[in-house]
């Protein structure tokens, strides 16, 4: 890469304190960008710790409003979603349409050449274009939240923590003089886990429903179906002499369906919004590695892509495969794309299916 002038977007945590100060002792330019994405008094802190940032590290200080963006392309998707009986992941909204869409535009629109940020992750470019791997520190690689990029946005990008791991970074912040205590990350930026379900109702009425079990059999009330998930088993309010989890959520019925941990197993999920980090939508089923949720473990699949869907068919079965959690697609270390689970199905994967997912497993097996 050659040397130019880089905004670092800075969120005020030691991550991205330590991409700026890498980026400019590897000879660039370097500004320091803030976006402001709620009004809180924790955003309030987090702009002047990153303002305070760019006093140690001497270079200027830019904050950019996305408060408008955020609020429809995330809070407002979080919260139809779970409306909807869905399960959303707002981390990915943020990246792709705030971070890595709006913040990107404004940053190249101020006369840079690329933005980094502190994520874990990996760009590598080929002779083929960008590939987006994971980050050496696999504890920490956030390359899951990241499969929305393209080639288009790739090109301008930066990850100057892709080689390092935690300690490292909170290392080089010791050396460079930031400040390493800064207060942890929560999941959800916008709103702390225990709060999200008063959050939720500010938001919209909750309607009270049927819980039932798989075969229509009425075994309780919930409260609305945003405060459930596939694979609950806690807090539905209900005494049972066995085990009961979520196995589905119906919005066209208003109601929960409740059954056996066995029940949460899926063969094969429908995804959408399918994207492709090539930008190319393969022709031919393809074998891969699929993670359906960020803390999971990978699983060996085959994916039957279409123009923007997809079927996923698991060569074992998964085990609460969530609507509206994302489902990112790997080949070793690399991103292939991803997209949203739409839904999973209990039925036989159909013959020509499962006997093309059987020869791949044969011969992923050598």
């Amino acid at each position: 890469m050659t040397k130019g002038k880089v905004a670092v977007a800075l969120s005020g945590g030691v991550d991205s304190s330590v991409a700026a100060l890498l980026i400019k002792e590897a000879g660039h330019q370097v500004v320091g960008i803030h976006a402001c994405l709620w009004d809180s008094p924790c955003s309030e802190r987090q702009a002047h710790q990153a303002e305070d940032i760019c006093r140690i590290l001497n270079i200027s200080f830019h904050v950019v409003d996305l408060q408008r963006e955020f609020e429809r392309y995330v809070v407002d998707y979080f919260c139809q979603e779970y409306k909807g009986g869905q399960t959303p992941n707002p981390c990915v909204a943020c990246n792709q349409h705030i971070k890595f869409g709006f913040l990107l535009d404004k940053a190249l629109s101020m006369g840079v050449d690329y933005l980094a940020t502190g994520h874990y992750a990996r760009i590598e470019c080929l002779e083929d274009g960008y590939h987006l791997l994971k980050a050496k520190d696999k504890n920490k690689d956030q390359s899951y939240f990241l499969y929305g990029l393209n080639q288009e946005r790739l090109r301008y990008i930066i990850f100057p923590l892709a080689s390092y791991s935690k300690a490292d970074v909170q290392e080089v912040a010791r050396r460079g003089g930031l400040p390493v205590a800064t207060e942890p990350s929560q999941d959800i930026c916008f709103i702390s886990q225990k709060h999200y379900h008063a959050f939720l109702g500010q938001r919209f009425p909750s309607l009270p429903g049927d819980i039932v079990d798989t075969q229509g059999k009425i075994l309780g009330h919930h409260r609305g179906i945003a405060f459930c998930t596939v694979g609950q088993r806690h807090g539905l309010g209900l005494a049972s002499g066995k085990p009961l989890y979520v196995v589905r959520i119906e919005p066209e019925h208003n109601r929960i369906v409740l059954s056996e941990a066995k029940d949460l197993y899926s063969r094969e999920a429908a995804i959408k919004e399918l994207g492709w980090i090539t930008d190319e939508t393969p022709s031919e089923p393809v074998p891969v590695m699929a993670k359906i949720r960020y803390k999971s473990r990978e699983a060996a699949a085959t994916l039957f892509p279409e123009a923007a869907s997809a079927t996923v068919c698991f060569s074992q079965p998964q085990r609460a495969v969530t609507p509206g959690q994302a489902i990112v697609f790997y080949r070793g270390e690399e991103v292939l794309g991803g997209g949203i689970i739409e839904n999973s199905q209990l039925k036989t994967l159909e013959k020509g299916r499962e006997r093309y997912v059987a020869v791949s497993e044969l011969s992923s097996r050598g």
